[in-house]
């Protein structure tokens, strides 16, 4: 098997791209998931991108490692933008694509303390 050149993604770089990249959330919001300011968040989020792009781009191996995290088995608390209707949704089952009353797409996560 062919040996890859590895590349360091910190955990916080890859909560990063998860919050705004896979979950859409603005940097302001994500920053505040986070716990970091916007102009902190969009440095991460920046170096976090710049490390991708030179593993797809020049074939390295991504390894996800270092940082302060918690794990959370906590449900997720989103709300819709039309209807305002909330739900809970259970961690690992992904972002929503609708309100499930009324089916707009336009829903985003409540931040919960």
């Amino acid at each position: 098997m062919l040996e890859l050149e590895e590349i360091r993604l910190t955990i916080d770089e890859r909560e990063a791209l998860r919050l705004a990249d896979l979950e859409g959330m603005s940097h302001e919001d994500a920053g505040q998931m986070m716990g970091v300011s916007r102009a902190t968040f969009g440095r991460i989020i920046e170096q976090a991108r710049r490390i991708v792009a030179d593993a797809l781009i020049n074939g390295k191996a991504i390894n996800v490692e270092g940082g302060n995290y918690e794990i959370s088995s906590m449900e997720r608390l989103f709300a819709c933008e039309k209807c305002e209707y909330e739900w809970h949704e259970d961690p690992g089952t992904g972002r929503p694509r609708a309100c499930p009353s009324c089916r707009h797409a336009g829903i985003f996560r409540v931040p919960t303390k």
